[in-house]
């Protein structure tokens, strides 16, 4: 089991042992974040993406740590539908055709640091219809490989905690982003409820168990839990954010604290 002064450490383990973890828990990233969340994490998702990220068609997304490409496919879900409806929708289809090129649609690049966690994510997408409107790049989020003001959203679900120094990944992003693009953060957080919180802390026990009766791995489990563990309070994540040059910085509590979502906006 990992020690918790590891895990303060910001995980000082190091980005190879990271990988390694996801290497293990790739293809069953799915299930694993159906013990963590107990299957809410589906939920969560969705409203990430309805009411905060609110795709828009014509902009550029950039999804960080999303190997599987589940918040892409559903930015590009939300387009599509966005793009089906209206007469504004129809005229830029007929153009498209007339022009002989396919409608406009979104532009999702997936990033993440593990090869696995890709590889997962390009064959969902070859088989559920959203290759050609995604890119898959391998990456560290502290150095991304993209020019200055490239995406007008940035989004990370799950995944920040994993990452070895947050403040530079948090300043990449607000590079990388185009003047008022949004960053949008979703993450596991802290319970504000008192009774919720020790039901939580009965659940988080128990889960390096279920990871070794599900997935035959309870050492990954009990890494993500340690991670969680660690993460700082919403309060304090939000001052990491405003100190990388976001402006606009709030964030949303999930069932009670359980997950985060924080939102902030690049204003210059």
């Amino acid at each position: 089991m990992l020690k918790r002064t590891f895990v303060r450490q910001n995980m000082g383990l190091g980005d190879a042992y990271v990988k390694n973890v996801f290497d293990k828990v790739a293809p069953k990233y799915d299930l694993m974040n159906d013990v963590l969340s107990l299957g809410i994490h589906r939920v969560w998702k969705d409203y990430l993406v309805t009411n905060c990220v609110r795709p828009q068609p014509g902009a550029k997304f950039l999804d960080v740590a999303g190997g599987t490409g589940d918040i892409a496919f559903r930015i590009i879900d939300q387009v599509r539908a966005t793009n089906g409806a209206g007469p504004a929708a129809a005229m830029a289809s007929a153009a498209a055709a007339e022009a002989g090129k396919a409608a406009p649609g979104p532009y999702v690049t997936v990033f993440d640091i593990n090869a696995e966690m890709l590889a997962e994510g390009k064959i969902r997408a070859q088989n559920t219809g959203y290759a050609k409107e995604t890119e898959f790049v391998e990456g560290n989020a502290e150095v991304l490989p993209f020019e200055d003001q490239t995406f007008d959203s940035y989004t990370v679900s799950f995944g920040i905690r994993n990452f070895s120094d947050r403040p530079k990944a948090l300043r990449e992003a607000h590079r990388v982003l185009k003047p008022g693009g949004v960053l949008n953060v979703l993450e596991f957080s802290h319970v504000t409820c008192p009774a919720l919180a020790i039901a939580y802390e009965a659940h988080s026990k128990l889960m390096p168990l279920a990871g070794h009766l599900v997935a035959g791995d309870s050492e990954s489990y009990q890494y993500l839990v340690d991670s969680i563990r660690a993460f700082p309070t919403q309060e304090e994540f939000a001052n990491t954010i405003n100190e990388s040059g976001f402006g606009f910085v709030r964030y949303q509590n999930l069932t009670q604290g359980i997950a985060c979502i924080h939102t902030a906006v690049k204003t210059v």
